[in-house]
């Protein structure tokens, strides 16, 4: 499965903490379920193979959200439903992590263009896609990943500020 998260504890404790006190505290979304869902991320991303974690058909990992949809592989197992909710659920946590964490990396990307507004529209489509394909007790909850989709920016601006935080524990 795409999503294994490290047991990191000590990790896992401060990207709650600081994405809870963000949440809850500076933008008055108080919503467990997507904190959770937010502070997780952060801690599956923080090896970059997971960040760069999809696969085409020939093994090679892909980099690029345009290629993403159309080309990753999840097996020849995995049904077309689960295929296209796991690759668009995987393309919405790659442009929140990279539009949260990282926006300054859009911009230094690629010149002449807006890669984070970019990077805005898909992330919002690709979790609203995977939200409606989420049948009950799918893990997480098409809720979470509808509202994802609804509050992408909100999200967005939460995780710069949850960087922020670290940083300034780290300084």
């Amino acid at each position: 499965m795409l999503w294994k998260v490290s047991n990191d504890d000590q990790l896992r404790r401060l990207f709650s903490g600081l994405t809870e006190q963000v949440f809850f505290s500076e933008l008055g979304v108080c919503n467990p379920r997507l904190t959770d869902y937010l502070s997780t991320l952060l801690l599956e991303f923080v090896h970059v193979d997971r960040i760069y974690r999809l696969r085409g058909v020939d093994g090679s990992t892909i980099r690029e959200v345009s290629r993403m949809e159309a080309e990753g592989f999840l097996g020849p197992e995995v049904d077309r439903n689960t295929r296209v909710r796991t690759i668009n659920r995987y393309i919405g946590d790659f442009t929140l992590f990279w539009a949260g964490v990282y926006p300054e990396n859009l911009r230094a990307r690629k010149q002449g263009s807006d890669r984070l507004n970019e990077y805005l529209l898909q992330g919002k489509r690709s979790y609203g896609i995977a939200g409606g394909l989420s049948d009950s007790g799918a893990e997480p909850p098409g809720e979470v990943l509808l509202q994802l989709s609804q509050e992408f920016e909100t999200c967005v601006h939460g995780l710069q500020l949850v960087r922020r935080g670290w940083e300034r524990l780290a300084g």
